[in-house]
């Protein structure tokens, strides 16, 4: 069994590269002129050069330490060794890819990776716009480094007056329609509601306590794989969508489009459905 400090290494030097391709975007303001946007199918679901660019910077980076890993990538699907080990990494190069052609600063890169149980063992999100990395290892603790200072992170404040909960709603408008619906019996007990475009970021927010919860249906594996991990390692209660199998990942898109994640006190797991 490969040590998992070993693989939150690997996952600090992916996404570190992946987030210094997102750091040389230029100051094109919020128009996003020059970034060679597209469109990958649903209204709002956007890639822009940078999401390919550092997708394939993450890539060289887990393919140099670890060869025999396989990748499973949102620009490029999955690609695997011709003797694979048994690991898989899931990575999100640009997370908050409309905040990132709007220059908000909400966007980041999520790197993660199971072991061959299918178990999360390390992830990290980059955020170089906010000078933020956050990260985890399985039965290491989860922690933030802001300007070379790391301190560990131990989720929301308890008994705090006032809570935020985090969410998101999907670009498939049956699914949003469905999620608009459920908003007011989950809002209970909350005073207010954040949407800041990036799952990995939300998750994160809850493992440092800027967020109450978290709890958004819909999402893919890259979205929440490291920042699930983050949630959890600082205590909070985690729901996540189980993988199809610890090789291929998962779940399948009918299963993907029903299924929550949710983080925070355990006392508000009874918040979102089932």
């Amino acid at each position: 069994m490969t040590d998992v400090l070993e693989l939150l290494a690997v996952a600090k030097r992916a996404a570190a590269a992946g987030a210094a391709v997102l750091a040389t975007r230029s100051a094109a303001g919020s128009s996003g002129a020059g970034l060679e946007v597209s469109n990958k199918g649903d209204a709002g679901d956007w890639v822009t050069a940078f999401d390919v660019a550092a997708e394939e910077a993450v890539r060289a980076a887990i393919t140099a330490a670890r060869p025999h890993d396989t990748i499973t990538g949102e620009e490029h699907g999955t690609t695997r060794p011709k003797e694979p080990s048994g690991y898989r990494w899931s990575i999100d190069p640009l997370d908050g890819t409309t905040n990132f052609i709007r220059n908000i600063v909400y966007y980041a890169t999520s790197v993660a990776v199971a072991g061959p149980d299918g178990a999360w063992l390390a992830g990290v999100v980059h955020a170089p716009a906010l000078g933020r990395v956050y990260s985890a290892a399985r039965g290491h603790g989860a922690w933030l480094e802001v300007g070379g200072q790391a301190n560990r992170l131990t989720g929301p404040v308890p008994g705090r007056a006032g809570l935020i909960l985090a969410t998101g709603f999907s670009y498939d408008p049956a699914t949003r329609s469905s999620q608009l619906g459920s908003l007011p019996g989950i809002m209970d007990g909350f005073a207010d509601v954040r949407r800041l475009g990036s799952a990995a970021l939300d998750l994160c927010l809850v493992a440092d306590g800027s967020h109450d919860a978290f709890g958004e249906r819909g999402l893919n594996e890259h979205d929440f794989a490291a920042g699930a991990l983050i949630a959890e390692e600082a205590g909070c209660w985690v729901r996540r969508p189980k993988l199809q199998s610890p090789v291929d990942g998962g779940p399948e898109d009918h299963d993907r489009l029903s299924a929550w994640t949710c983080a925070g006190p355990l006392e508000l797991s009874g918040k979102f459905p089932i």
